[in-house]
């Protein structure tokens, strides 16, 4: 049976065995289940939304598209942003009412790395979805290093190891190795990171309390930051060597065959958290059914973009590809979000789960996701000291709401739009994924144990380190 086959059918569970008190986690409280009667006019009705051009806005343009969000009674306007840095500050000076945003952008917000604000997620956009990217030069100096295939490809997934003697070329000759990531606290960064150190290339450190937030502190590769849509003409232009972004700006290399992806964040980290969307805890507070509102229409966009395996992808790519969202070309959106990713040129393979929007629980935002961020800001420095296990469970619990979704997900559970077993538990859900284990470096992740997992690594600060 397809897995989103029982969309069309009844609910085999009753509402009634939903409807009581939601337990998720002693750090929050007990959630009072909202029914569909009880949820209330959105007191906020017009709101207005940023993103960045990625592929991964799309349940913001699906919710909008399909008509989730006015069936909420919300009359949205969707505006793409210059930068993540405009994007947050809009969100946190007014002007955009919530937004895509990257995950570590309302942990480091809350905490105080660079702005100061409270920022809360009540939901989880997707996983994986980004790629790692070298232009052709480096490509060539790193194929005689990888193993092949029977066919002759290259044997995937390929490792840092493979980029480290030409890294190592540079360094002899006097060349800083210059990588491209989109913003300090995204997902690229971190990934670009974890990868580049698996493979026993140094990324850096930052030093925020010398003042010194450039990360290159005894790197072996230079990582800064560059927009989105800029990676593929500024390693063009030769100013970075390869970069880590989303879609479709590793795909959109190969079509103008400039450079060749390495490796998928997939690979990485298997069904790693990406975006998440953003508002205020100031906004929550002030207009909550307008939250609970804005989650439920997401929630359905989601589960629209994983029905039928996927089957609604080529519809989306469609919308993805009008200027006033991604503004690729079809082609190249379709390349890697209907199942498929095309490495070197000519060779595209098959990954169905490289943009996943709804299926293994993709949307709730686990505590364990938000700790694993802040696990890898204090690896690579940016939290400077020292932090117990508990104040990463803390913040994490402050910043990521499964409060706020579990109402969201109960009240569409009772009008039958989407079914109880496409989530979590929510009378038993605490919050923690079950340790994972499929990163590249075959380290194992548990997010109970944020110092633990830190003190595994070989390259990065562990306890008791300050740079």
């Amino acid at each position: 049976m397809k897995w989103l086959e029982p969309l069309r059918e009844k609910s085999k569970r009753t509402v009634t065995q939903l409807g009581k008190a939601v337990a998720i986690t002693a750090m929050v409280g007990a959630a009072t289940v909202t029914s569909a009667e009880e949820l209330g006019y959105p007191e906020k009705e017009e709101l207005t939304i940023g993103f960045i051009k990625l592929t991964d806005m799309a349940p913001i343009a699906i919710a909008y598209e399909k008509g989730f969000f006015e069936d909420e009674g919300l009359y949205v306007t969707i505006e793409a942003q210059a930068n993540w840095k405009v994007l947050l500050d809009g969100v946190i000076d007014g002007r955009l009412d919530g937004a895509h945003m990257l995950a570590g952008q309302p942990l480091a917000a809350t905490m105080g790395f660079g702005t100061k604000a409270n920022i809360i997620t009540p939901f989880s956009m997707d996983l994986n979805g980004n790629g790692i990217t070298v232009s052709n030069e480096i490509w060539a100096q790193m194929k005689p290093n990888i193993p092949k295939m029977a066919d002759g490809r290259p044997q995937h997934p390929i490792k840092a190891d493979a980029l480290k003697p030409v890294v190592e070329k540079y360094q002899s000759e006097g060349k800083p190795f210059n990588m491209g990531m989109v913003f300090p606290v995204s997902t690229h960064n971190y990934e670009l990171r974890y990868w580049l150190a698996a493979g026993g290339i140094h990324p850096g450190f930052y030093a925020p309390h010398k003042g010194d937030t450039s990360g290159h502190i005894d790197a072996d590769a230079l990582l800064s930051v560059t927009p989105p849509p800029q990676m593929p003409s500024t390693m063009e232009a030769g100013t970075i060597y390869g970069y880590c972004v989303g879609e479709p700006w590793n795909q959109q290399a190969v079509f103008k065959n400039i450079g060749v992806p390495v490796v998928t964040d997939y690979e990485i980290w298997k069904n790693n958290p990406e975006k998440v969307f953003g508002i205020t805890e100031g906004f929550y507070e002030k207009y909550p059914n307008t939250t609970i509102r804005l989650t439920r229409a997401l929630i359905r966009a989601a589960q629209w973009l994983d029905a039928n395996e996927n089957g609604n992808r080529p519809e989306a790519v469609e919308i993805l590809s009008q200027s006033n969202y991604v503004g690729a070309d079809y082609e190249v959106i379709a390349n890697s979000m209907t199942g498929t990713f095309e490495y070197e040129k000519g060779d595209k393979r098959p990954v169905e789960d490289f943009n996943v929007f709804f299926r293994y629980f993709a949307t709730y935002p686990y505590y364990s996701d938000a700790i694993w961020y802040l696990t890898q800001m204090r690896r690579w420095g940016q939290i400077s000291e020292d932090k117990s296990d508990d104040w990463y469970k803390e913040l994490a619990a402050k910043v990521y709401r499964p409060d706020i979704y579990a109402k969201a997900a109960l009240s569409l559970i009772e009008e039958d739009l989407t079914m109880p077993e496409f989530f979590p538990d929510f009378e038993t859900e605490d919050g923690f994924r079950e340790p994972q284990t499929h990163f590249i470096d075959n380290l194992v992740y548990n997010g109970q144990k944020p110092n633990d997992y830190i003190n595994q690594f070989n390259i990065g600060l562990k306890e008791g380190d300050r740079i």
